[in-house]
């Protein structure tokens, strides 16, 4: 199994479950691995065999800004299914990281996997 990767995708949106937290937007960072087979990408160099990190990228851009979610674990849910259903993406590890929501720590979110490694 290969792995094509995307780390520290900074996203600003509204999610919480505070009454202030739903008026403001906070910044969510997204680590991604997606599993693939890099072989036939690299011996054709055609993006259309490819885990396009790019197209995965603002997919999840425009999906995370416009949504409201109160908790990271719908977001990391809703995102897991995007890459997997729209990209072909057979398994997905993510992490969301909600930056700063816990004053006495530097990180905290969830990590999921989703889907069957090859």
């Amino acid at each position: 199994m290969d792995i094509v990767f995307l780390r520290d995708l900074r996203i600003e949106t509204v999610i919480g479950i505070y009454d202030w937290e739903r008026e403001i937007k906070q910044t969510v960072v997204l680590d991604i691995d997606m599993s693939t087979d890099v072989q036939r990408a690299a011996a054709s160099e055609d993006i259309a065999d490819a885990v396009d990190y790019k197209a995965v990228s603002k997919r999840l851009i425009g999906f995370v800004e416009q949504s409201q979610f109160q908790l990271v674990e719908t977001l990391a849910e809703r995102c897991a299914e995007i890459i997997r259903e729209e990209f072909a993406v057979r398994w997905v590890r993510l992490t969301v990281n909600k930056i700063g929501a816990v004053s006495a720590a530097t990180d905290v979110g969830v990590i999921i996997e989703r889907g069957e490694r090859f």
